[in-house]
């Protein structure tokens, strides 16, 4: 299959999953379902904005109180003449027309004089946001500064739609986890990558799972509970420890891509489960799998969070040859005078990638129009 149906193929694969009340320590990241309405007004009462003395009329006035933020309100209204003594963020008594600030008043311990403006230095209630406002529509990524906002208008828990649950299998009885690997063995690059795509993509890794070669661990592990995504890392090809497509048959699955022209990452695989959960598989050469990753399981992930495609496109600033029968996905970092290729492409290194912003999306017999650029995860 071409790259760009295979990617389409990817996207309407994803049902989007119902809304769900998540607590705001669980909502960093995912989107609004549902607009974001304020329970309470912001301020909700009319209070001071500056240290000093809430007063009524014009001075010289009597101190009659004093009140602090959280404490309890003046009781009583303020008459002309009268001031109260007040901080930053506390109830402004009833006839309070201004706060005069410490630094603008000449204190003595029962009257206070200074130049006080009519008006000033009162947050009116409902000034900032009105009690029922609508503040973020649907839709919204909750960012940090949207959770200190819902926390602000009341709220305890938002309705959103939830980040899809990813389980990542690394199969291989060559692949080593941590230290030097041995002669024969190889170093996982595969697992250590996923998390943050699968994040950037709109997703969250719920376990990393190591496997053995063989059709038995293999099935047991798609035939068990799962997330609402399954990657599976080096056993998509058709070598003779390549079982995914074998196990997918037998456990009944919908495939919906099997292979697609793209260099590098051409044997990828997309299906369905019975039941509901997609199926991504990766090739093990770890910028194959990159590639196929961002062919296949971002659009699937981005689909599933509701989060829209994004486009972009760029003129090549350095030599690129073009694929006469297969797109090709070319490391690349932006200038100002366009894309320009890193080099160090082979589908079994990450270097490349690792310098570059972007992969370049250049289509088969490519003769020099713009291309389009795929953002890589950035650092953070």
């Amino acid at each position: 299959m071409s790259w760009g149906p295979a990617r389409a193929l990817a996207t309407g694969s994803a049902r989007l999953p119902s809304p769900v009340p998540v607590p705001l320590s669980d909502a960093l990241g995912c989107r609004l379902a549902a607009p974001l309405v304020a329970l309470v007004a912001v301020p909700g009462a009319d209070v001071a904005a500056m240290d000093g003395y809430a007063v009524a009329g014009s001075g010289p006035w009597r101190v009659a109180g004093r009140v602090l933020a959280g404490g309890v309100p003046y009781d009583g209204e303020l008459c002309p003449g009268e001031a109260v003594e007040i901080a930053t963020g506390a109830p402004t008594p009833v006839g309070a027309e201004s706060v005069l600030p410490y630094e603008q008043a000449q204190a003595a311990p029962s009257w206070v004089d200074g130049a006080a403006e009519p008006g000033r230095h009162i947050r009116r209630r409902g000034e900032d946001i009105a009690e029922g406002a609508v503040v973020l529509g649907t839709g919204t990524v909750l960012t940090p500064a949207a959770l200190g906002l819902a926390a602000a208008l009341g709220h305890d828990t938002l309705v959103v739609r939830p980040k899809p649950r990813v389980t990542v299998l690394v199969t291989g009885d060559e692949v080593v986890h941590e230290g030097l690997p041995g002669p024969g063995r190889v170093r996982d690059a595969i697992g250590p990558f996923l998390p943050g795509l699968v994040e950037w993509a709109g997703g969250r890794v719920a376990e990393t799972v190591r496997l053995p070669d063989g059709q038995r661990p293999l099935r047991a592990r798609l035939a068990g509970p799962s997330a609402d995504v399954v990657v599976v890392c080096g056993a998509s090809s058709i070598g003779p420890a390549d079982h995914l497509r074998k196990v997918l048959g037998d456990l009944g699955a919908d495939v919906i891509v099997d292979g697609v022209a793209v260099r590098p990452g051409h044997p990828q695989l997309l299906a369905r489960l019975p039941g509901g959960p997609l199926v991504v598989g990766l090739p093990g050469n770890p910028f194959a799998a990159l590639a196929a990753a961002v062919t296949l399981l971002a659009p699937v992930l981005r689909g599933l969070a509701g989060m829209p495609a994004r486009t972009e496109t760029s003129a090549l600033a350095g030599e690129v040859r073009a694929h006469p029968r297969d797109t090709r996905l070319v490391p690349v970092r932006r200038s100002a005078r366009g894309a320009v290729p890193v080099g160090h492409d082979r589908p079994g290194s990450l270097w490349g990638v690792a310098l570059a912003d972007a992969l370049a999306v250049v289509p088969p017999g490519w003769a020099g129009e713009q291309v389009e650029l795929i953002e890589l995860p950035p650092g953070g």
